[in-house]
């Protein structure tokens, strides 16, 4: 059967100027992560990646070692935390720590109560919601990246999919039936380079382990982040 593992791209940079930039601790666990599925026999027939920088740059980690470049699909990229925040928050502050972002400080443990609730919210509003994605558009464009990449692989093929936390938990929810609001526990446990593995089969597509980062813990575990 094909085998899909979904990645989550390494630690960006929460609270800079720029988000979407691996963080030095990021960059190192790209490394880790890339090392630990080369040491395992891990052959990517495909390797697919979203658009954002600290996606494609976790990607780059793996396919430095050889292999096939990634291919960019939008449909992996990540909702919009800020455009959520501003439409359905009750904070200024913002994933990024830009001029113009309005950032307050805020705890870690505030923001993600914070944000934990303003993703409640948009999935409830879901049409109606002022974001520029709505959640079901976000859900749907994962969904569907998913299904077109399970029927194009081969018997026995592999596929990577370097893209976000968000992405992974919307499609973990799906393929469990669970309700929607699951989404928000299931993004919120999403460990930095943590590998969830699908099969594909004659049932569909099936959710085999979610969220494995053995390999940070085997190097220690000061690289193991959630943000």
């Amino acid at each position: 059967m094909p085998t899909i593992l979904l990645i989550r791209h390494g630690q960006a940079s929460f609270g800079g100027p720029d988000y979407d930039v691996l963080s030095e601790l990021g960059i190192r666990q790209a490394e880790i992560v890339a090392a630990a599925l080369r040491s395992r026999g891990v052959r990517a027939d495909r390797v697919l990646s979203g658009a954002f920088r600290r996606q494609v740059d976790t990607a780059a980690a793996f396919t430095a070692g050889g292999g096939p470049a990634a291919e960019i699909d939008e449909r992996w990229n990540e909702y919009d935390g800020n455009e959520v925040l501003l439409h359905h928050g009750d904070t200024a502050a913002r994933i990024d720590g830009g001029a113009d972002t309005g950032s307050e400080s805020i705890s870690n443990r505030d923001f993600q109560i914070a944000l934990d609730r303003a993703l409640g919210d948009w999935i409830e509003k879901a049409e109606a919601s002022g974001s520029r994605q709505s959640w079901p558009s976000f859900a749907a464009g994962g969904s569907a990246a998913l299904a077109d990449l399970a029927a194009e692989l081969g018997r026995g093929e592999t596929a990577l999919v370097f893209t976000s936390g968000g992405v992974i938990a919307a499609i973990c929810a799906a393929l469990l039936g669970a309700p929607e609001r699951a989404f928000v526990p299931l993004n919120r446990a999403q460990v930095n380079t943590g590998v969830t593995k699908l099969v594909h089969g004659g049932s569909g597509t099936s959710l085999i382990s979610v969220n494995d980062h053995s390999h940070l813990e085997a190097v220690d575990r000061a690289p193991v982040t959630y943000r």
